[in-house]
């Protein structure tokens, strides 16, 4: 099963239909995991993305919380 295959298994398996996982989504959410688990840690990766997506739910635009997210992490102090 490819990428783009189980996010629309998934999706419609959760009833979101009408959620389109497209390269730009996935590519800003990978960025963002990335970003936390570099300047965090490893396991900020999959919950930063959580919280996005709970912002995104609540109506607020993936872009802008993205950005947010990844100017807070460039700010983030270096782990020890």
């Amino acid at each position: 099963m490819t990428l783009h295959e189980w996010l629309d298994t998934l999706s419609r398996e959760l009833g979101l239909s009408d959620l389109t996982v497209d390269d730009d989504l996935i590519q800003t959410l990978l960025d963002v995991a990335r970003d936390a688990a570099h300047e965090v840690e490893r396991v900020a990766a999959p919950l930063t993305t959580f919280v996005l997506g709970v912002a995104v739910g609540r109506g607020a635009e993936l872009g802008a919380v993205a950005q947010t997210t990844t100017a807070l992490l460039t700010d983030a102090p270096t782990r020890d």
